[in-house]
C-alpha cells in the first residue's frame, strides 16, 4: 500500500494501472499453475468445480505469451510491478513467518489489523463464545 501511495503521488494514474495490470496477470498465471500442480500431485481431493485440463493449459499458454510480450515491450513497467510485489516479502516475514515475536510486535500488528478493519469496515468473527441474538 505504501508503494502504491508513493507511485500515485509521483506518477500518473495510467502508469499505476499498467503496474497493477501486470501484477494481476502475473497472479492469475501463478494461480492457474497452482491449479495444474494440484491436479497433478493430488488428483483425488474434492473439487466442487472440475474442468478439463485443456482449459487451464490453453489459458496458461496465452498467459505466457502475453506476459513475455509485456516483459519485452515494457520492461520498466514490469520491473516496477515486480518491485511492488516484492515489497510484500518483508511484511510476510515480519507478520507470518516470524513465529516467536516479542509481545510489543504482536501488539503493534494487532492494533494495525484492528485499525485497518475499522478503516475498511471489515470485521472478522472472534474466536470466543458466540453471542446469542
Amino acid at each position: 500500500c505504501l508503494a502504491t501511495l508513493i507511485i500515485m503521488l509521483v506518477g500518473d494514474t495510467y502508469t499505476l494501472i499498467n503496474y497493477v495490470s501486470f501484477i494481476n496477470y502475473l497472479c492469475y498465471g501463478v494461480t492457474i499453475i497452482g491449479l495444474i500442480v494440484l491436479r497433478w500431485k493430488k488428483p483425488k481431493i474434492f473439487r466442487p468445480i472440475k474442468v478439463n485440463l485443456l482449459v487451464p493449459i490453453t489459458y496458461l499458454a496465452f498467459w505466457a505469451f502475453l506476459l513475455i510480450f509485456s516483459l519485452y515491450s515494457e520492461p520498466v513497467v514490469c520491473g516496477v510491478g515486480l518491485i511492488i510485489i516484492l515489497t510484500g516479502v518483508p511484511v510476510f516475514f515480519l507478520g507470518i513467518y516470524w513465529r516467536n515475536k516479542p509481545k510489543c510486535v504482536n501488539r503493534l500488528i494487532e492494533s494495525m489489523t484492528c485499525w485497518g478493519q475499522k478503516l475498511c469496515f471489515v470485521v472478522y468473527p472472534q474466536g470466543g463464545v458466540a453471542e446469542e441474538e
